[in-house]
């Protein structure tokens, strides 16, 4: 009987066979987890640049539009009508706007007020139309849930309480004379 044990025991040392399994158990994971967190990579990135070009094509509406003074309802239509890739771009998407004077800067609050599905529709936090020559400060606050909430990256964001994500962007322009 002891000898019958330690046979199979040298015999199981010398043995070959599953080691490209166990290499595999190691490192798919690693891999898998590689992939994921870049795919959505790739999707915050494409959000991002879809938003920030939104704001881009609406701020050089507002600008080439002289005469008219911008409204919320028509740059947060134009903002979303040009981001393809947002889903309820006009649902999640929440603007803040106001004029600052140039000698005297006065930026944005640093806390961006962004919609929250759980509570009641806010209403605007400041949102003025500004006159001519004006420097005007433009903020877009967007909620979208992450492709995979619950790996990698999507773990590593930051969610409020419906597993949302907020992105930022921001930008600056001259209210143009009429």
């Amino acid at each position: 009987m002891r000898l019958s044990v330690k046979n199979i025991l040298r015999h199981f040392r010398r043995c070959e066979d599953g080691t490209a399994s166990l290499e595999f158990v190691l490192v798919a994971p690693v891999f898998i987890s590689l992939l994921i967190m870049s795919i959505e990579l790739g999707f915050v990135t494409v959000r991002n640049t879809m938003l920030e070009r939104g704001m881009d094509i609406a701020v050089r509406e507002i600008r080439l539009g002289t005469g008219s003074a911008p409204q919320h309802d028509a740059i947060k239509q134009i903002i979303c009508d040009n981001t393809v890739v947002i889903n309820d771009c006009m649902g999640n998407l929440r603007l803040e706007m106001r004029s600052t004077d140039i000698r005297a800067f006065n930026a944005l609050d640093p806390e961006a007020d962004c919609n929250d599905n759980a509570e009641p529709a806010k209403p605007l936090r400041k949102f003025e139309a500004g006159d001519e020559n004006e420097l005007m400060l433009l903020r877009a606050c967007l909620k979208y849930n992450p492709l995979f909430p619950e790996e990698v990256l999507g773990s590593a964001l930051r969610k409020d309480d419906s597993g949302q994500v907020e992105m930022i962007a921001m930008t600056a322009f001259v209210q143009e004379p009429k």
